[in-house]
């Protein structure tokens, strides 16, 4: 492992509140900004390393030998952007996704599109099964777009713990949104008032979900680097292509509901024209908006190169 310093680690930091930022948005996924940032396979190798294995070098040869074999520095670092970020941004992508949804969404929208050429460029063999294997995630993941979401404010421990453990596993894959599987799930509002509200039980319930999930998922996905890399990249771009759908700046609301506050919220909605926006499309602002998220991926990977 390079030897890193405290600047090193605030950058990491600042990684990690890109991430969070990212995973607040039911649409966008934290495993893309890591992905592009840089990281994703230190940070699934440093998660996959927490295994009972290590919890015994920690008995035997104490805390220092523990905390090397796991990354600690590199995960606490991470994990302090990210904790900063859902709780200081939470209540600001919740005003920005009522008031300027357009606007928020063409900025994920560029920053997305251009994070599938970086995803992409790193597949080194295009055979058959690689193009079959981008084409069937990209299904795969559009259909996740257009399933409806259930309507439920459920807060018991149970329910909440596997929401966790689901939606963590989601949230590590570029592509798909951890946030909007809560949303799929119809557990985006519980643990979102959760967060707002500092209920720390249920936040307990959630993170020991989260950890779980987060402990067995980032095996499987290790393991497919090592042994089938190229086919697990075109399986991740593809998964980015489909979320598209779900970040187009411009929907049509096609069922509502009453959530517990007696507003009326969007339920499912679809993807149409700017042209066919019933309001103001603010089609110059969207544009520049999704321009400024497509350079920053670019901007992104020159600094990585630079740094390599």
């Amino acid at each position: 492992m390079q030897k890193r310093r405290i600047k090193d680690y605030f950058i990491i930091s600042l990684k990690g509140l890109a991430m969070g930022a990212a995973d607040v948005v039911p649409g966008v996924s934290g495993g893309t900004i890591a992905f592009i940032s840089g990281i994703y396979e230190e940070l699934l190798s440093s998660i996959s390393a927490i295994s009972f294995k290590s919890i015994k070098l920690l008995k035997s040869e104490g805390v220092k030998s523990f905390w090397k074999v796991i990354n600690g520095n590199f995960l606490v670092s991470l994990l302090v952007g990210i904790c900063i970020s859902i709780v200081s941004l939470a209540k600001l992508i919740s005003w920005l996704l009522e008031n300027k949804p357009i606007l928020l969404w063409s900025f994920f929208f560029g920053l997305v599109l251009a994070s599938i050429l970086y995803i992409g460029k790193q597949i080194t063999d295009w055979k058959f099964i690689t193009f079959f294997l981008l084409a069937l995630s990209s299904f795969i993941a559009y259909w996740i777009t257009t399933l409806e979401p259930l309507v439920s404010d459920d807060t018991s421990p149970v329910y909440l713990f596997f929401a966790g453990a689901i939606a963590i596993c989601a949230m590590i894959l570029p592509g798909i949104s951890g946030s909007f599987i809560l949303v799929i799930l119809g557990a985006y509002k519980p643990v979102f008032d959760a967060i707002n509200n500092r209920d720390f039980k249920l936040l307990a319930i959630i993170g020991i979900g989260v950890i779980v999930g987060l402990l067995t998922f980032s095996r499987v996905i290790k393991w497919l680097f090592t042994h089938y890399k190229n086919m697990t990249l075109a399986v991740l771009t593809g998964f980015v292509i489909g979320s598209l759908n779900k970040i187009w700046p411009w929907k049509e609301t096609l069922t509502w509901r009453i959530n517990s506050h007696g507003l009326q919220v969007p339920v499912n909605e679809q993807s149409i024209s700017p042209y066919a926006y019933q309001g103001d499309p603010q089609l110059l602002y969207a544009i520049l908006l999704s321009i400024v998220g497509f350079l920053s991926i670019l901007i992104l990977e020159k600094i990585a190169v630079k740094n390599e």
